[in-house]
């Protein structure tokens, strides 16, 4: 067997439950939390490729968001249905795979010209499970053959319980920022247009226009000015408002009456 044997001792164990708890403490992005998936992954294995592949619902597939190789252009990109080549196998079946020579040459491998990772030999992967839910699928490669030992197996397969539920909370808290994104977005919209209706009443009652009169001249008036219409209308109402609230106060004069 070429490469070197993974330690399975219970500090080795100990050592990569410490990785994941800083990994999950230090409050990092999906990406950031990826590379320290990886890091983790080639530290203990001393492979020579790994590839994370998360699990996208919507497509019944799982698309490649890590390597440790550069693949900066395949990311995102590359992507197999469940079922689907090797990682496909994995994802669909929630069971490891592993080949330790010609992984390539496996009726189920899906080769891509893009990934130099598919020339290797040897190949290890394993689901990344969170709450016995499909996260994600985590692959090694080793460019010699090599035989996975069934601690080999046991130790990867327990990184990705481990980091399985780490990148489902990332992914939730991912999802939750987007939403609230959206939410803050649409609120700022409704605003905007009450902003733009209240400024085009004014507009009409002032110049007798029509409501499109009235919209023409604002949308007019930004783009000479380049200025944001919702500027504009803020504007126009506290000029309103200022102006109303002198009509409302007596003068000296009326007030000597």
């Amino acid at each position: 067997m070429s490469g070197s044997k993974v330690n399975t001792s219970q500090d080795t164990q100990l050592g990569l439950l410490h990785a994941i708890s800083r990994t999950v403490s230090a409050k990092l992005t999906l990406d950031e939390i990826l590379q320290e998936l990886i890091g983790i992954a080639v530290g203990f294995t001393h492979c020579d490729a790994c590839l994370v592949y998360l699990l996208e619902p919507a497509t019944c597939s799982v698309v490649l968001r890590g390597s440790q190789l550069p693949h900066s252009a395949e990311l995102g990109r590359i992507r197999l249905k469940l079922g689907e080549g090797i990682t496909g196998w994995v994802a669909q079946h929630k069971s490891v795979a592993a080949l330790s020579r010609n992984a390539f040459a496996d009726p189920r491998f899906k080769f891509f010209n893009l990934l130099v990772e598919d020339t290797y030999h040897a190949f290890l992967s394993v689901p990344l499970v969170s709450g016995g839910e499909l996260v994600g699928v985590l692959n090694v490669h080793h460019r010699d053959p090599r035989n996975h030992s069934p601690a080999d197996i046991a130790l990867l397969s327990f990184v990705g319980e481990q980091m399985g539920g780490v990148i489902a909370k990332s992914q939730l808290a991912e999802e939750n920022s987007k939403l609230q994104e959206k939410a803050a977005d649409m609120q700022d919209q409704l605003e905007t247009r009450k902003l733009v209706e209240r400024a085009k009443g004014i507009l009409q009652r002032r110049y007798e226009l029509t409501e499109e009169q009235a919209y023409l001249r604002l949308r007019d008036e930004s783009r000479r000015t380049r200025r944001p219409v919702r500027e504009l209308a803020q504007v126009i109402v506290a000029a309103d408002g200022l102006a109303m609230g002198k009509e409302a106060v007596p003068t000296s004069e009326a007030r000597s009456r």
